[in-house]
């Protein structure tokens, strides 16, 4: 499922990625639809990290996400840019009329493509292009790495050996399986209809998040080639080709029509917008920092790095923000060893989540978190745990009820770098007061994901964090604490902890049959409270990032739609 992507680009949670731009008046040579904006220059994006793909299909952290949407991949709805997270995280029309109609108690979802959108050669963006899209996503042997939630939702039989979808792409299906997802996707004039075996109630939250639906054109399609192509039907284009070591750049799309689109998505006010992946995050910030030449333009999603933090100050701090990232860390008991609820509950009450923060490297890193959910999540609690600096003295009352022998013996598993080891030893000194004797086992981020998903997990608790793919509740809790997905006998799944309650799991079914986004929502609140009274999880912090841009930087803006890093729909330069 999706969140393996989101995962790795946690456990390297120092990353820093950057843009920049500079003013010009490059005309929009042979532009048929030609526009006078209120924007203009080169805006640049210097990022540390390099994307892990252009294909709309496969593309699935959030940072990509953001930027495709933004630029070059316009969907049926998408979120708009805000520094509400409320409206940022509500969809609207894009490439379709409206937020979809959905029937058959959310079974069926029906939405009518806009006329007049055009892909970046005039020719118009068709039903057929949105269904061939979709198809896409089933050919796993071909597109891979992307969101696989279509071959769980749409209405296509199954095969009872593999258990896949009798479908299985558009390039070497069989006749039956061909028939079914034609029966599962139908197209009638302008007019696209999803069918899906079970409800889907925050359906249109996924097409806005995620670029699984978008449209894809069959005559562009080069297979497993296309991972770094890029046929745009967004406002800007690809000019020469993409390279993933340097980066690209970006001009305006002569055939995109802003009168399909809207400012609330898309302000498009740059000319050019050039990707450069060629320098380290200290190389980044450096520039940024001095803010001179194309630096003064640019924006980063690279953070600044913890030793720079004391050449942050005067005109630079100006020119600093720090957002909450998507991202909850948290810790997992282990329920084949940690069988005491009591025990558990000490554990949660002698953490000392405000430790953990500052060996961090203090709010700039990480802010406290007393929920698994992110507070732009729909179902979020406020204070589902209690945060700060834990209560010692009720944790040995826990444990001296539990009836087990002190000091109690754990050992806790984690991710092994300079952040990850203070962590650690902020959290042992916690739980040593609150009558545990604690043993540190940290490991290489390369077989951490291995380790945590054996059956035979030895570690009593262990770090992890979590991004959600869409602002709901149920692409959180359902895939960390679901067993029934998750446990086989060779692997926890997302299950690290192997958690199993039926409580929680009845909610869970009863949260997916939901016909509606609010009924989901009541639902898997309830299903985040079970999980809080069993201590399935304890919350650790929020990621946060804290980045620099240019001087010259116009509409400057994180949002929840980005997720948090620079928004793209906004940013322009003067």
């Amino acid at each position: 499922m999706a969140t393996r992507a989101t995962r790795t680009l946690a456990l390297v949670a120092v990353v820093t990625i950057a843009l920049s731009g500079c003013r010009s008046k490059d005309s929009l040579s042979g532009d048929p639809r030609r526009e006078k904006t209120t924007g203009g220059g080169t805006l640049t994006y210097f990022s540390a990290r390099v994307v892990d793909g252009t294909d709309p299909q496969r593309a699935y952290l959030g940072r990509d996400l953001s930027t495709w949407s933004r630029l070059v991949y316009r969907s049926l709805v998408t979120f708009p840019v805000s520094a509400d997270p409320a409206i940022s995280t509500t969809p609207v029309p894009d490439l379709a009329t409206d937020t979809g109609t959905s029937s058959h108690g959310a079974r069926s979802w029906t939405f009518t493509v806009k006329d007049g959108v055009t892909w970046e050669d005039g020719r118009p963006i068709t039903c057929a292009d949105f269904k061939y899209g979709a198809s896409r996503v089933f050919a796993t042997d071909v597109i891979t790495g992307g969101p696989n939630y279509l071959l769980t939702y749409l209405d296509i039989p199954t095969d009872p050996q593999t258990g896949l979808p009798i479908y299985t792409g558009p390039y070497h299906s069989s006749a039956e399986g061909r028939a079914a997802f034609d029966r599962a996707i139908t197209c009638n004039g302008k007019t696209i209809t999803y069918h899906f075996k079970k409800p889907w109630a925050d359906f249109p939250l996924a097409v806005a998040a995620l670029h699984m639906m978008d449209p894809y054109r069959r005559d562009k399609d080069r297979r497993g080639k296309s991972d770094f192509q890029i046929f745009s039907n967004g406002p800007y284009r690809l000019e020469g080709s993409w390279d993933n070591d340097t980066g690209g750049t970006f001009v305006r799309n002569g055939y995109y029509d802003p009168s399909t689109d809207s400012t609330e998505i898309r302000k498009a006010r740059p000319d050019r917008i050039v990707f450069d992946f060629s320098k380290t995050a200290e190389e980044i910030n450096d520039l940024l920092i001095a803010d001179r030449g194309e630096a003064r333009t640019a924006v980063t999603d690279t953070r600044i790095p913890p030793a720079y933090y004391g050449r942050i100050t005067g005109p630079v701090a100006d020119r600093a923000v720090t957002v909450e990232a998507p991202f909850v860390d948290h810790l997992v008991p282990n329920f084949r060893r940690l069988t005491n609820l009591r025990v558990r509950r000490a554990l949660a009450a002698s953490l000392d989540v405000a430790a953990y923060v500052e060996a961090s490297g203090g709010t700039k890193v990480v802010r406290e978190a007393t929920d698994l959910l992110h507070p732009a999540v729909r179902g979020y609690h406020p204070r589902l745990f209690p945060g700060g600096s834990g209560d010692p003295e009720k944790a040995r009352r826990l444990l001296e009820s539990a009836g087990v022998q002190t000091p109690y013996p754990i050992t806790y598993m984690y991710v092994s770098t300079p952040a990850g080891d203070k962590q650690a030893a902020a959290m042992e000194r916690g739980w040593e007061k609150g009558g545990f004797a604690v043993t540190l086992d940290a490991r290489a981020p390369d077989e951490y994901s291995d380790l945590i998903e054996d059956p035979g997990l030895q570690a009593d608790v262990i770090w992890d964090s979590w991004g959600a793919d869409w602002p709901s509740a149920i692409t959180v809790v359902a895939p960390l604490f679901d067993s029934r997905p998750n446990l086989t006998t060779t692997s926890n799944g997302q299950d690290f902890g192997a958690y199993r309650s039926v409580e929680f799991e009845t909610l869970v079914d009863a949260a997916q049959q939901a016909a509606d986004l609010d009924s989901e929502t009541k639902v898997l609140q309830q299903a985040d409270q079970v999980l809080a009274d069993d201590v399935a999880y304890i919350p650790l912090g929020v990621a946060v990032l804290y980045l620099l841009h240019g001087s010259r930087v116009a509409g400057y803006l994180n949002t929840a739609a980005s997720s948090s890093f620079p928004d793209l729909g906004a940013i322009g330069v003067r």
